[in-house]
């Protein structure tokens, strides 16, 4: 019972940054009806800003540094790339994200060659202990911190102009821009706040129990994907819920992994995925995703 309390709540804590992330693939779905797979060169970049700046000017500012570095990096892919295809097919704009993805994720794994990063994270391995469950303490940072930021976030979505100009342009952005809704200031807005979102998932993802940051860390964001896919890509709701579910989903999975040997090795990382497929067959467009309706 105790191995099962400790992966259930490493598995939320985990889940919550899973969250983040899959907020950030929801942020700008919403805002120009793209799947960005150019989501895990922002995670990266933020964590390595963050890296490469904490010894100089201390952990704090450095990570404000890698959250303003990681959303001007956003906004740049935005303006400079995305802005000029406006008008195409979605499909093709995706295809554009992935070719930006690796552009820069080539780029910053050239920069971090074969080392690991610390971060310079307060927290260290300390670890609490409490009824026999152990829990790292950056485990709880992540949790709480991912549980302001998404209250933030919804709430600034509820009741700001940005956030009604987002949904606005999620509804029928035609008639957004007729109504004066700037749908090129939204979509660099959700470029934005989606990148500053990958640089704090990026901390969490390389803190402790985990070595630092390396090369393969940008592949933790495809972890998320699962997570915005079956909580539903329009819906920011689901991104939390899908989150929770795939963070539970691999911390079980992975704990549990000896006892399901006849699975096959590596359940843990295959394990979303399968919970997402599952999803998808009894609600295609995800647990809170919207069904669009065609008249025939």
């Amino acid at each position: 019972m105790t191995t099962f309390a400790e992966l259930l709540l490493n598995g939320i804590s985990i889940g919550s940054v899973y969250a983040l992330i899959a907020l950030g693939f929801v942020v700008i779905f919403r805002a120009t009806e793209v799947v960005n797979f150019a989501h895990a060169s922002l995670l990266l970049a933020g964590g390595y800003v963050t890296a490469v700046l904490h010894d100089d000017i201390g952990f704090w500012l450095a990570l404000l540094a890698g959250i303003g570095g990681a959303a001007a990096v956003g906004a740049g892919v935005e303006f400079l790339v995305m802005r000029r295809y406006r008008g195409s097919n979605h499909s093709v704009l995706a295809i554009v994200t992935i070719g930006v993805d690796i552009l820069l994720t080539t780029e910053l794994t050239r920069r971090i060659g074969t080392d690991v990063l610390a971060l310079g994270d307060p927290w260290g391995d300390s670890v609490l202990t409490f009824g026999g469950v152990t829990v790292a303490h950056t485990r709880i940072a992540a949790f709480v911190v991912a549980g302001l930021l998404i209250t933030v976030f919804l709430l600034a979505f509820r009741f700001t102009s940005w956030g009604v100009a987002m949904r606005a342009a999620a509804e029928n952005s035609e008639t957004a821009a007729l109504m004066g809704v700037r749908l090129g200031r939204v979509s660099l807005g959700a470029w934005a706040v989606a990148g500053g979102l990958a640089a704090v998932a990026a901390l969490f993802l390389t803190v402790f129990p985990t070595p630092g940051l390396e090369r393969s860390t940008s592949l933790a964001a495809m972890k998320a994907f699962p997570a915005a896919i079956l909580g539903g890509l329009d819906s920011t709701t689901g991104a939390l819920v899908g989150g929770l579910l795939v963070g539970i989903t691999e911390s079980l999975a992975t704990g549990y992994q000896s006892d399901l040997t006849f699975l096959g090795r590596g359940i843990g990382d295959l394990a979303p995925y399968l919970v997402m497929v599952a999803v998808l067959l009894v609600r295609p467009a995800g647990l809170f995703g919207t069904k669009e309706l065609a008249r025939v």
